[in-house]
């Protein structure tokens, strides 16, 4: 019987604790049966344990877990099989603590011996169970920053033995996942084995990113420190596989010091002393080959283009884009109308193509060219354009196409409103090529950022332009023709004809007032929208983010100081934080990044890219404005051929004009109450949105605080400056129908 049990207790089945003793003809008392059970319990443990820990060793998609499943195989189950041959080799030896008299070896002895493993046995077995089912048995896998995060718990128990398995199981895990972490930090290689599992993944696409996923991290590794061990890999990466020869020098000698860095970490790691090793790590590598690599002047250049043609900075650009783009619309249609009906197929002769819209442009491009021919521009300049030349494209946005997710999600979201369709009526956007080694500082995430807001401002200067645009039609605004000279002029048939041509521009004019006034408060929202969007959004941003990077305080002095100091220059001078040399050489390539990030983010919460209430409502206007401003030219080109058709005799047999006259009348009223509409719902938003102030703080986030010269975005553009310009007599108010203030009349003179 002891054989038995000793036997079962090392893993191997016995009838005797397997058999069914709850029958009346058993020859076991009922203490033995108790005793036996608890055996058999502890039996059943190691079975399970045996066969899962070997399952998960070989088979399990996580090295972390591999590693963990050995420990326990090869040292804890080690450690009780060797409890179960001392226990044998005491009864051999008749160990008086074992054996008593007349060499009998109480059962009661053989379960004390073992008692103090039914509890480490059952907790190990839940561990492994947890290995094998995952998170709740959900169907995902266990990764091993989910069971180290557990053991960790583990050691919180308050049972010594639990918390000494659980120590010896955390070293292990944190040292597999340390290895995994090593490789990267040191060679810039993901591990060649459990790559899934690690927290640093590959984004396969037209350009091949590496991204964080938070979901595979220890609890002790902070955001900002996933976001430097990423940083760090990717360069060492980059120099790698960019062959960088000035590069490879100092990386090597960095190595030796970097991997004892690492190895100061003691276990349990300690999320604050992991972050100080990586930290260090990462700005000893950018203070010795990356700002050689990656100089701060280049890294201003870029942004700088970014600022002059992506944020509207240069003004002609974005005027000869959508000049060229408004050419190209227009000569589709011109070239679907001239073919005749059979040969139209569709929308196939109006849709833009690819080719196209590079062509687009490159008009763009040329116009830029001959403007600079005209002007003398200083030769930074011109330097920056031919840069945008090789870098900036136009293309068409395939629906297929989604932003890449970063490990570093900005606070606020861009809404997917479609800006993007209003400039060539095809999903369109300005992208720009990241050159290497500036693909350490900007992101293809950044770029797609700067490509929602382009399309956002060109939208809204593109809807102004067209709008103002109407004035030049003249003959619409004001038209009194004179009267023919004599002697036809003084016939009764001269002036009969002068007073006809003249009453139908009087109707006409009155039919075109509301559209006119409609089209004016437009002008005038627009106007200020833009001005308001790009004179302090973007320019104020931009300001705060450049005198940064430049060394100096991310946010000028507060308001509130000025004005206690009054007009006492020498306290403000006092004041101010004395400006501290070579500060810009401290601004390695990832604060760089995080800081263009916060700059970002804080530039589309106010712009208010990140509120659908607002944007929708816009983009619907956008294109009412569209759609009046086509209706204009329409009923103007209409009323010159019912002129030449009264004039002149001139007659179309295939087209009736006035009919078309009354239904475009019809249309121009419905859409400039819809443009009205539109207004009044984009202000009455924008009230709303100043009211609730909900989640406008999202990019200003002031959460590096501690770091010392760290960028915080500035202040700048409040939606309660907006709504003060635009509140201006009455005429958007959501109810009001008087227009009296403005000078337009009573709703009875909109009437056509």
């Amino acid at each position: 019987m002891l054989h038995e049990i000793l036997l079962s207790l090392s893993g191997h089945p016995s009838p005797l604790l397997t058999a069914d003793h709850s029958s009346s003809s058993s020859i076991l008392s009922p203490p033995e049966k108790a005793l036996l059970s608890s055996i058999a319990h502890l039996s059943n443990l190691h079975c399970k344990l045996l066969a899962h820990t070997a399952t998960i060793a070989t088979s399990h998609p996580s090295s972390i877990c591999q590693a963990v499943a050995t420990a326990i195989k090869s040292t804890h189950l080690g450690n009780f099989q060797r409890k179960v041959l001392e226990v044998e080799d005491g009864i051999l030896r008749k160990d008086a603590g074992t054996v008593g008299a007349y060499n009998i070896v109480p059962l009661t002895a053989i379960v004390g011996e073992f008692s103090g493993w039914t509890r480490r046995m059952e907790w190990f077995l839940e561990v492994v169970e947890y290995m094998m089912r995952g998170n709740g048995g959900e169907g995902k896998n266990c990764s091993g920053a989910m069971l180290i995060d557990r053991l960790c718990q583990a050691m919180q128990t308050g049972y010594v033995d639990i918390e000494e398995a659980a120590l010896s199981l955390v070293r292990v895990a944190e040292t597999a996942w340390l290895k995994q972490v090593s490789a990267w930090v040191l060679y810039g290689r993901l591990p060649s084995f459990g790559r899934e599992d690690f927290f640093v993944q590959i984004v396969h696409g037209d350009i091949q990113e590496y991204l964080s996923k938070p979901e595979l991290l220890p609890a002790f590794v902070s955001a900002s420190t996933a976001s430097s061990v990423l940083f760090i890999g990717r360069s060492l990466n980059h120099i790698r596989v960019k062959g960088v020869s000035s590069a490879k020098s100092p990386e090597l000698d960095l190595l030796s010091s970097h991997l004892q860095q690492l190895s100061t970490l003691k276990f349990p790691i300690n999320g604050a002393n992991f972050s100080r090793v990586i930290t260090s790590i990462r700005i000893s590598l950018s203070q010795t080959t990356l700002q050689k690599l990656l100089p701060l002047s280049r890294v201003v250049e870029i942004l700088s283009l970014l600022r002059e043609f992506f944020l509207l900075g240069r003004g002609e650009f974005a005027i000869a884009l959508i000049t060229e783009a408004d050419d190209k619309i227009r000569s589709r249609w011109r070239r679907s109308d001239n073919l005749g009906y059979d040969k139209r197929d569709g929308l196939g002769n109006i849709v833009v193509k690819d080719g196209e819209v590079s062509a687009v442009l490159a008009r763009t491009w040329a116009a830029m060219g001959s403007l600079q021919g005209q002007y003398e521009e200083e030769q930074d300049e011109d330097e920056l354009l031919e840069l945008a030349r090789d870098l900036v494209q136009l293309s068409i946005t395939k629906s297929s196409s989604t932003t890449p997710s970063k490990g570093q999600q900005t606070a606020s979201k861009i809404v997917s409103t479609p800006f993007k369709n209003l400039l060539l009526s095809v999903p369109v956007s300005l992208s720009l090529h990241i050159p290497s080694p500036l693909d350490l500082f900007l992101t293809p995430a950044d770029v797609q950022t700067y490509s929602s807001v382009n399309a956002y401002l060109l939208s809204i200067h593109r809807a102004h332009l067209r709008l103002t645009d109407l004035w030049k039609i003249t003959s619409l605004r004001r038209d009194h023709p004179a009267p023919p000279g004599p002697p036809y002029g003084s016939s009764t048939a001269g002036r009969n004809k002068v007073q006809t041509i003249r009453s139908r521009g009087k109707e006409r004019s009155r039919a075109m007032r509301s559209v006119w006034a409609t089209s004016s408060a437009a002008v005038f929202f627009l106007g200020e929208t833009e001005a308001y969007l790009q004179g302090e959004v973007v320019q104020g941003t931009w300001v705060g983010f450049k005198t940064w990077l430049a060394g100096g305080p991310s946010r000028p002095t507060t308001p509130r100081s000025q004005e206690d100091d009054g007009d006492d220059i020498w306290l403000q001078a006092a004041r101010e934080p004395a400006p501290q040399a070579g500060i810009s050489n401290t601004h390695d390539p990832q604060t760089l990044a995080d800081a263009h990030r916060r700059y970002l983010s804080a530039l589309a919460t106010s712009l208010l890219l990140t509120n659908a209430s607002f944007t929708d409502p816009l983009y619907h206007l956008l294109q009412q404005v569209d759609h009046l401003v086509a209706l204009v030219y329409r009923v103007h080109s209409i009323w010159q051929s019912l002129d030449l058709e009264a004039d002149e005799g001139v007659v179309d047999a295939f087209s009736d004009f006035h009919k078309e006259e009354r239904d475009i009348k019809e249309q121009l009223v419905t859409v400039a109450n819809r443009v009205k509409g539109g207004i009044e719902e984009i202000v009455k938003n924008l009230r709303d949105i100043d009211q609730e102030k909900e989640g406008w703080d999202n990019g200003f986030a002031e959460l590096v605080l501690g770091e010392e010269g760290a960028y915080l975005p500035t202040k700048v553009g409040r939606v309660d400056r907006l709504l003060m310009k635009l509140d201006f007599g009455g005429w958007f108010d959501v109810g009001k129908k008087d227009a009296g203030d403005l000078g337009f009349g009573d709703d009875s003179d909109y009437e056509i």
